[in-house]
């Protein structure tokens, strides 16, 4: 009966059915009422298929668009993440929390959430604890935001610009901005959607300096899958031709991403969680909350803009 619990759970995450956030809950709820029998397994399995899907999420990106867009804004950009990354660190440190976890949720705030998360984790040879509690973090925050972000729009009469521009530098997930920037209208759905794929590009050189600061403590294991990551958003943007099979290789990517977190989400036990304890989830809604609500002061006032 456990055993198949897990399967069905695991083809409902990869069948599309299910959200990635829902992916979590339920392989959280199973991590925690029942003992798992494939928790070796379900955590390797994991570990590899989060780089398989940082690969084919790059297939949804247009470097010609997201490149336009990224030099316009390359200093605010540059400047708001490593304010993030910088906050993040600060409320790491006064919290207490685990460093591989603080740096996760830091880095899913500052660029593209659970890619970002994806991208970084293997590098820092992440357990399964920091992994969770990191892209729940940035679940969450998510679906609050999908819920919050177009009415707090509305109330402060933002443009359509201001509101693209504001989404893609607060929410975290790629998605997200996707979902709440369509709520609002579609030039902000089309601000949104460029601004956050030109933000997303900041994985790259983020993998590649987390990887190299830790030389010194650790071998380096470079992340070879974030080449291949840059190499289909270069095939996407350079060689339409093969569109549709893009378009369905960056949707596969997306339901990998989901089997993901229900794996990683039945992997956590009760123990897990009293060892983890709020400080995490407490750290990633006050960097969010600032984050947030500075940019949108920025925005509002003209500081930042397209």
């Amino acid at each position: 009966m456990v055993k198949n619990l897990f399967f069905v759970g695991l083809i409902l995450a990869a069948s599309g059915l299910i959200s990635p956030p829902l992916a979590l809950a339920l392989g959280l709820v199973y991590g925690l009422t029942v003992t798992h029998p494939f928790h070796l397994d379900a955590r390797r399995l994991a570990r590899f298929l989060l780089q398989v899907s940082v690969v084919g999420l790059g297939f949804g990106m247009n470097l010609t668009q997201v490149l336009r867009v990224g030099a316009s804004g390359f200093l605010y950009t540059a400047a708001s993440i490593s304010f993030a990354l910088l906050l993040g660190w600060l409320l790491g440190k006064l919290l207490r929390v685990e460093k591989t976890a603080s740096f996760l949720i830091s880095v899913g705030t500052a660029i593209c959430g659970g890619s970002a998360i994806a991208a970084v984790a293997p590098i820092l040879n992440a357990d399964d604890e920091a992994m969770a509690v990191s892209l729940g973090t940035v679940f969450v925050l998510n679906s609050v935001a999908l819920l919050t972000f177009p009415v707090i729009g509305s109330v402060l009469h933002l443009s359509q610009n201001q509101f693209g521009l504001w989404a893609a530098l607060a929410i975290h997930d790629t998605s997200s901005v996707v979902g709440a920037a369509a709520k609002y209208g579609a030039i902000a759905l089309a601000v949104g959607t460029t601004v956050k794929l030109a933000r997303a590009l900041w994985i790259v050189p983020v993998s590649v300096a987390t990887a190299a600061a830790r030389k010194h403590s650790a071998q380096i294991q470079w992340p070879w899958f974030i080449l291949f990551f840059c190499l289909a958003a270069v095939a996407n943007t350079y060689l339409p031709a093969l569109h549709t099979a893009y378009a369905e290789m960056s949707h596969l990517g997306v339901l990998g991403l989901t089997v993901t977190l229900f794996l990683i989400g039945t992997g956590i036990s009760r123990q897990t969680l009293r060892q983890v304890g709020l400080r995490p989830m407490v750290q990633g809604v006050l960097l969010w909350i600032v984050v947030g609500t500075a940019s949108l002061w920025l925005i509002r006032h003209g500081f930042i803009h397209l």
